[in-house]
């Protein structure tokens, strides 16, 4: 934790066992927990999942796999991917190296993830990601994700975000021109103050009409 978090440069992708074994011990934070679950909400028995920018892959074995039929989860980061395959693959798991810019993955999904990934790109980046997010989810399928607000005085937290986001009316403005339905919430510890979003064109968790079929 320290070997990557105190010294320049720091890592693109973070490895979720130090929060396991360490970080949630000794900061009484369930940040990672909350996103691996509330990710899961959104998931049917059965889904087919695209997870993009997946870092580690702890939350594809940890959290989707064992609901989703199919998981892509996908990173540029040539380290990510090794150590992904090394510690967190599943049989329902494949973990594929690409740019999401350039490269996302073909096909048609019930679930896309983006989780604690949108504010790593540029506001025109998030453009063109958000129309092929769209061109790749089933009528009525889900994009979930998480990312946090931006520090009161302007200061990045992390030296390579690109696009941190004010209030949750901020984030959601980057949803509602590609889907019907948009839901942002948030949950505020004293060392961050994190957003997790739903987009569709159909039902939301914790909508009126969302059903609890994901638990069947």
């Amino acid at each position: 934790m320290k070997y990557d978090w105190q010294y320049e440069p720091q890592p693109e992708w973070f490895d979720h066992f130090c929060d396991q074994f360490y970080w949630f011990r000794k900061s009484q934070n369930p940040l990672w927990v909350e996103r691996g679950t509330f990710g899961l909400l959104a998931i049917k028995q059965g889904a087919n999942v695209l997870e993009l920018c997946c870092g580690d892959g702890y939350n594809s074995y940890h959290f989707y796999s064992i609901r989703a039929t199919k998981i892509i989860s996908v990173d540029f980061d040539i380290d990510a991917i090794p150590h992904a395959k090394k510690y967190n693959q599943a049989k329902n798991v494949e973990f594929r190296l690409c740019d999401i810019r350039s490269e996302m993955p073909e096909g048609i999904f019930d679930n896309i993830i983006w989780d604690a990934a949108i504010e790593h790109f540029t506001e025109e980046e998030i453009a063109g990601i958000m129309k092929n997010i769209k061109a790749r989810l089933k009528p009525g399928g889900v994009l979930t994700g998480y990312t946090l607000v931006e520090s009161p005085t302007g200061e990045k937290s992390l030296t390579h975000h690109e696009r941190e986001f004010k209030s949750k009316e901020d984030l959601k403005s980057f949803f509602e021109p590609h889907f019907k339905n948009v839901k942002v919430f948030e949950t505020i510890y004293p060392s961050r103050h994190n957003l997790y979003f739903y987009a569709s064109d159909g039902v939301l968790p914790f909508d009126k009409e969302w059903e609890h079929i994901t638990w069947k």
